[in-house]
């Protein structure tokens, strides 16, 4: 199945959520530690901030905007999805309590600390919802033929989670790559393995990917990007997968 045949605007975002984020399960903790201890370091030795970030692909998962929420005085969750924009547009006045989990995670840098009590604000304040087709991205735009960069970005469980084609896995990583300005921080995130996936009554399709496959998309636009196959799979998400592989770099200048 390709991207264009999936049911997209049918996704139940709340049973996605049901499955995957009602708790935060081990397997995300360490996403995460390693996101936060990624961006935090960045900035910590670049002062240009705050900078402009997107999360690709967002869908139902706050976490990826969460991770950039200190950095950015702006944050594009760009999501093909309707449902998944109604949802993102729900959560944006308050975002569920379902989340402060993952924040409170988050905040074991002081680089998150420091905006806590505040959290809820500078999401509704910074966060831009924009429906689109990831496949568009880091293109000329426009009668001018501009393109579009961000300073940092996300793109989490998306590219092998649109298709069963390699090819279209390889131009969805690409098309993410390409939206950034050059050094801009990124992480990346992939289920390995996974053969497709059930949300509510619907299936959604899915490309089996390894760290190889990763590998070698990335490393053209980020030559020195850290590749990492994650340990802990006991909570298997979807039939057939067997890890999660987590990128994270720079956009090569």
């Amino acid at each position: 199945m390709l991207n264009a045949d999936a049911p997209w605007d049918a996704f139940d975002s709340r049973a996605y959520i049901d499955h995957n984020y009602r708790a935060l399960l081990e397997a995300d903790a360490e996403i995460i530690h390693y996101v936060r201890d990624h961006f935090s370091d960045h900035f910590r030795e670049n002062s240009k901030r705050p900078v402009l970030g997107i999360d690709v692909g967002a869908g139902a998962n706050l976490y990826p905007a969460l991770s950039m929420l200190p950095w950015c005085d702006e944050i594009t969750l760009f999501e093909r999805s309707a449902a998944n924009v109604r949802y993102l547009e729900e959560q944006l006045p308050s975002f569920d309590r379902d989340w402060d989990s993952f924040w409170n995670l988050l905040c074991e840098d002081p680089g998150y600390r420091r905006i806590d009590t505040d959290r809820r604000e500078r999401f509704r304040q910074a966060v831009r919802i924009e429906p689109g087709d990831l496949f568009a991205l880091g293109r000329p735009e426009g009668p001018e033929r501009r393109v579009r960069r961000w300073g940092m970005g996300t793109m989490f469980f998306v590219a092998e989670s649109l298709s069963t084609s390699h090819e279209e896995f390889r131009e969805a990583v690409s098309c993410f790559l390409r939206a950034l300005e050059p050094g801009a921080p990124f992480a990346a995130a992939f289920m390995a393995g996974s053969k497709g996936y059930e949300v509510g009554d619907l299936h959604f399709p899915a490309c089996d990917v390894d760290e190889t496959d990763v590998k070698e998309v990335v490393q053209p636009f980020a030559p020195k990007t850290e590749i990492r196959r994650l340990a802990n799979v006991s909570h298997v998400v979807r039939p057939g997968h067997t890890g999660m592989i987590l990128a994270l770099g720079h956009r090569q200048r």
